[in-house]
């Protein structure tokens, strides 16, 4: 039963995050190589059948499919808007590399280098996969025969593409949830030295793990796991669009305290700053307009909408639970 595998793989992570970041990090690593491995021989092979044909019969594809079958865009411009909100909960988590800074040996050099190098793996693995894919598949065949992913490796002769891609889907959720724990744990752990979270949390083992920050964080997981046992194949698209939300909550978040952040500490200071934003302010108004059209488009998804009740009434909490801890 799925909320049994959830069950054990939510164990497992949980056991990985409490020995050590060297254990999370390790693990991290061999989940990133296999989505990473699985996404440049799609790459490789779809580009093989475009340009080449193999696996076409030796007849390339070309790049046709991009502008035939009733043009480019031929729904116009709603279904794009519409696909933005389905794809946002897979950019989130880009901003925990600044939660990394805390533990890592050199953060004024690895952070501003692994940032950079989020835009261009986004090109890469995200841009350049969609790209082979709607090059290789008329837009009104997607998802007729299953997965575009399996199609390609089956057309190249792998028999168990389907397997395959199932093992690369299942270590993809596995990283996130362990970048999830992992962060989670950390932040606990700031609010607590701040003052903003119970004391206990901001304690750390003799490995420096914030033990209860993780395990806290594990246990409220565990609510996930009784609503798939108690909801079965309804509750992912409820959980996809409050993770959306989550992020562009955190986006916001972000946005604003740059904008405040700067303009507090005036053009003296922050023109000593060793990795500046670019355009500011004017790219920091565009995210937020951005942003803002994310959330008016989850209001014509019926499974989304949820999100729009749930989230701001998460927010009035905190809220309200800061203005009586400032009393």
């Amino acid at each position: 039963p799925t909320w049994l595998s959830a069950l054990i793989f939510l164990v497992v992570i949980t056991l990985i995050n409490v020995v050590s970041v060297k254990a999370f990090g390790e693990f991290e690593f061999w989940f990133a190589i296999i989505k990473v491995v699985a996404i440049i021989g799609l790459i490789g092979l779809g580009l093989l059948m475009i340009f080449f044909g193999i696996g076409n019969g030796g007849h390339p594809i070309g790049l046709s499919n991009l502008w035939m079958h009733g043009g480019f865009l031929p729904n116009g411009i709603s279904g794009v808007l519409l696909s933005l909100v389905m794809v946002m909960f897979s950019f989130g988590g880009v901003e925990l590399i600044g939660i990394t800074a805390g533990e890592a040996e050199n953060p004024t050099k690895s952070i501003p280098k692994a940032i950079n190098q989020v835009v261009l793996r986004i090109l890469i693995f995200y841009v350049g996969a969609l790209a082979v894919m709607v090059t290789i598949f008329p837009w009104d065949q997607v998802n007729t025969n299953g997965s575009p992913f399996v199609a390609i490796f089956s057309q190249m002769g792998i028999p168990a593409a389907a397997a395959i891609l199932n093992v690369v889907v299942l270590t993809a959720a596995l990283s996130a949830y362990n970048s999830g724990l992992y962060s989670n744990g950390r932040m606990l752990h700031s609010l607590a030295w701040q003052g903003n979270a119970p004391a206990f949390l901001g304690k750390v083992n003799k490995k420096g793990t914030p033990v209860a920050g993780v395990l806290i964080s594990s246990g409220i997981t565990l609510l996930t796991v009784l609503l798939t046992f108690l909801f079965p194949g309804k509750i992912f698209l409820y959980l996809l669009s409050i993770a959306t939300f989550a992020t562009i909550i955190s986006w916001t978040v972000i946005l604003i305290t740059q904008l405040k952040f700067r303009q507090v500490k005036g053009k003296d200071a922050t023109s000593r700053l060793k990795f500046k934003l670019p355009l500011y302010p004017y790219s920091s108004y565009v995210c937020l307009l951005f942003l803002a059209l994310v959330v008016v488009m989850m209001g014509f998804i019926a499974d989304m909408r949820i999100s729009l009740y749930v989230a701001p009434a998460w927010v009035l909490i905190l809220y309200l639970v800061y203005r009586i801890k400032r009393k």
